[in-house]
């Protein structure tokens, strides 16, 4: 897998804990960049440690599935980028500053950035059918998480829910293609680019 591809998975994973942050920041009294970068560091620091979660798990069931492996990575990072796709479309989607009154202290942000973490999870379950380094792709997870999610509640305020609904679409989309891709590159045996490097 290219290095390229890491980060737009990194960036992928990292737009439902965006689209959680603006919520927050939005809610908070005028956040300032320390309270910013905590809340980055605690959702950068679970969403870098639940894809090693699920790569484990996957690399349990490795033996057992490897001529499917392509199909298995294609089908759960479509249906994650579909799943975050339709998130972001949802009229009926609730509030993201939902509980403006709810302290932003660690455990609340920690309780967040585990539910924001789940798909990172399930990507590190396909990840541990392909040929990459998990330590890395890990690192970009949380690198990335820690600088949309600093990002996200610094904007909260100002920009509103609304971009990060938009965030989050963006991140589906990316997942549906890289998905695709690898599909792609294992059926035509191609074995660079985007998917097995």
């Amino acid at each position: 897998m290219s290095f390229l591809s890491i980060v737009l998975i990194g960036f992928a994973m990292s737009t439902d804990a965006f689209a959680a942050a603006v919520g927050k920041g939005a809610a908070m009294q005028q956040p300032r960049f320390p309270e910013a970068l905590r809340a980055g560091a605690i959702f950068g620091v679970i969403e870098g440690v639940t894809p090693l979660i699920g790569w484990a798990l996957g690399l349990a069931a490795a033996s057992y599935v490897t001529a499917w492996d392509h199909w298995i990575a294609f089908v759960l990072l479509g249906a994650l980028g579909i799943r975050m796709v339709l998130a972001g479309v949802r009229k009926d989607a609730p509030d993201e500053a939902e509980g403006d009154a709810r302290p932003h202290g660690f455990w609340n942000l920690a309780a967040t950035g585990f539910a924001t973490s789940i798909d990172a999870m399930a990507v590190g379950v396909g990840l541990a059918f392909l040929d990459v380094n998990i330590l890395l792709v890990a690192t970009v997870i949380g690198v990335c998480t820690l600088v949309m999610v600093t990002t996200g509640i610094m904007l909260g305020r100002a920009l509103g829910a609304i971009v990060g609904k938009r965030a989050e679409i963006v991140g589906g989309l990316i997942l549906i293609v890289i998905g695709s891709v690898i599909l792609y590159e294992h059926l035509s045996g191609k074995a660079g680019g985007i998917g097995i490097g």
